[in-house]
Order: structure tokens, then sequence, then C-alpha cells
């Protein structure tokens, strides 16, 4: 493991209160602005490429703007991505960042690549859209840490630039190109409790005039917000990942305490409608299912979910648990990952095992933690009451 620490201020950049942020504005946002500045609406597709596609922050770099607007812009806007303030590089390629936002919260972003060895080869991002989380899923060591604050559409963007700045340091903006081919709304946070800043942030990926990636391959990971997945078809062309994680409401209402709000029925319904109402018409959704050992990873959950899935266009992805520490749960063998896998298999579904990577730099699946002002003093609940859990089960033992 190889480990980068970067020495910053103690506070992150601040935004001097006389300029503007560009970071983040959609296309529209920034020919409004262009428009206060007295300049023509068209001068907001070239910011955005000098932004996105070249890297380029600095105003006076940006060629093909006049002076008189570079000056302008000089005085009243700025460029500022959220503060790195910690990396970790991996040995098996993944890239960890912790980020500084305003107020002082971290957050956490991870890339990782499908094959370190092959340089132009897939590379994923998995971006944070909250500053901890609300829903409190009980295998995820995020959700421990409670809920502090949504993230702005400049702090989930500047994630994804950053990302993409770590493959180009030292090379000229005119080589600039764009390294990470996939981003995954799957961090810290529920994406679609976030919902504008998200959608704006996604917006800005897929963009001709910004990032330019595939809609295939930018994905949105809920644990079952029912009302804002009908909400999302209607105003956003990616693709949608389900948290699912247990096969009947039973089990489902104790690993994702949501779905007692929202159960297994109208989270279906809202996924079917996602595939077959969008007037783009989805291929599929993806499923995505924590392996728990004897919690639900049976050859009869396998089966339910078979049965919940029904006609659903769907690709299951098991994952592999990453214990932290005092989690209640263990990983799956890997035997009996292979056969709830198989039983899917069998049944006509695509299943697919994911490969852990980067847990030896706590970048793996539901490791995303960060240290974020927990005003709901949730870990430290969960903390007391694994404690007493243990203190029972030792005296009687």
């Amino acid at each position: 493991m190889t480990k980068i620490p970067l020495v910053h201020t103690p506070e992150p950049q601040a935004i001097p209160e006389s300029r503007t942020n560009l970071l983040g504005m959609s296309q529209s946002e920034l020919g409004d602005y262009f428009k206060t500045l007295g300049e023509k609406p068209f001068r907001a597709t070239q910011v955005m490429k000098w932004i996105y596609q070249h890297g380029v922050t600095d105003f006076t770099q940006m060629t093909n703007l006049s002076k008189g607007l570079r000056d302008k812009l000089v005085e009243h806007a700025c460029v500022i991505a959220p503060e790195v303030v910690h990396r970790e590089y991996s040995d098996d390629g993944t890239r960890k960042w912790v980020f500084k936002v305003a107020g002082g919260s971290l957050v956490e972003t991870v890339l990782i690549p499908a094959d370190d060895s092959k340089v132009n080869g897939r590379k994923t991002l998995c971006i944070s859209s909250q500053v901890g989380c609300a829903l409190d899923c009980s295998f995820c060591s995020t959700g421990k840490q409670g809920f502090e604050r949504d993230l702005t559409a400049a702090e989930i963007i500047g994630q994804l630039w950053v990302a993409n700045a770590s493959y180009m340091e030292g090379v000229d903006s005119s080589e600039w190109h764009n390294n990470v081919t996939n981003v995954v709304m799957m961090g810290m946070g529920e994406p679609l409790l976030n919902y504008k800043p998200v959608v704006a942030s996604m917006s800005l990926m897929i963009s001709d005039h910004a990032y330019g990636l595939s809609k295939r391959r930018v994905t949105l990971s809920t644990s079952g917000v029912v009302p804002k997945m009908y909400d999302l078809y209607k105003d956003i062309d990616v693709a949608l990942a389900i948290s699912l994680h247990a096969p009947n409401d039973e089990l489902r209402n104790e690993l994702v305490p949501i779905n007692k709000k929202y159960p297994l029925e109208q989270l279906m319904a809202a996924a079917r409608a996602y595939v077959f109402d969008n007037p783009r018409h989805k291929k599929h959704v993806t499923i995505e299912y924590v392996m728990l050992a004897g919690v639900n990873d049976s050859d009869e959950h396998a089966e339910q979910l078979v049965a919940l899935l029904g006609d659903l266009p769907s690709k299951i992805n098991l994952i592999p648990f990453n214990p932290f520490p005092h989690a209640p749960y263990g990983r799956s063998s890997n035997n009996r990952i292979h056969t709830f896998s198989n039983i899917l298999n069998n049944a006509g579904f695509v299943s697919t095992i994911r490969q852990t990577r980067g847990d030896d730099i706590d970048a793996a699946c539901g490791q995303l933690v960060g240290q974020v002002a927990d005003r709901t003093r949730r870990s430290a609940k969960w903390q007391q009451s694994v404690k007493e859990r243990l203190e029972t089960e030792q005296a009687n033992s």
C-alpha cells in the first residue's frame, strides 16, 4: 500500500465572498451568469470545456476568451474544487481521496480500476453525495456515523475533477483527457435524498461540453427512495442500481430500514417503471446484494430473490461483505456466494460477484466512513449497543 498524505492549511480553501464558483454550474446557469457580466451566453460552453475537458482553472489561460472577459472572470469568479486533505493508493490500483468540504467535514471518494495493468482500461469512480448518511443500513459503516448535510453540486462534481487531475499531473492542458470511464453515485450518502445537486452533477458528467461520459456509464444507486425514482427517469438519462440486500420485507426491514417506509412491493413497482415506462427505455437495472453469512445467503433467499425480481430485466451484483470494527455480520464463504450465484444464473439472471478492491485502504464497499460531525450521536449509541451485546454474550457463555 502506498500512502501519500497531503499537507494543507487547517481550513479548506475558501471561496471569496466577492467571487462566484463556476464549478458545478449547469450550462444554462453559466449562460445566465455571463449575462450578468454583459457577455453572450455561448461563453458558457467555452468555459465548461476549459474546466472539464482541459482541467484549466486559471481564467488567464483560457485563450479563446477575450482579454476583457478574462479580466472580469479573474475579478468576479473562481473555479474551486473541495480541498484534498489526504489520499491513499492501494497496491491493486485503487485510489482514495479524503476531501474537506465547507464547514470542515470530511467525505471520501474511491476510484477502482478494472485492471491496473491496462493504462486505458475501465476506471470507476465511486462518488459521495452527502456528509454521512441518514438511512442507517445495519451492514454499512458509513451509516453508523449519522448524517450532517448534503453536498453541493460543486462538491460532488469536484470529486470527479480531482480524480481526473490525479492522472494528468504535469500534462499540458491541450493533452488533458478524461481518465475516469465510469461513475457510480454509491459513496457516502443516499443520492436521491440530495436530488437536485446530484442530478445537476450527473448532467455535467454526461454533457458533451463537460465530461461526455456515456449515459450507460453513469449510475445512481439508491436504497429505495421510491418517489424520487419516478422523478429520476423523467429528469435525466442514467443507469439505475438498487441497493436491495434482502428478498423479503421482514429481513429488509432489519438490514435497510427505509424499507419500512417504502416496502418491496412499492420498490419493485418503481424499478419496473424505470425500465418499462421510461420514454428512453432502460435495458435493465442493477441489483446490489451484499452477502452476509447466515443472514441473507441461503438457497431459500436466492429462490426468493428470483421470485421477487420476476420479469424485471436486471443484473445482480453479489457483494462480499467488508467487515468493519464491531460489525454484527460476517462475510459469506466463497462457496456459499458461488452457490447463491449459480441459483440466480440457472433461473436466467445475469449474476456477477464483485471483486473486493481497495480494502487495504478502507476503500471497499461499505467502508466509506470518513470523519463527520455526528449530530445524531448515532455512532456513540451504536458502539454502546455493541458493547452491551458483547457483555451479555460473555455473561451467558
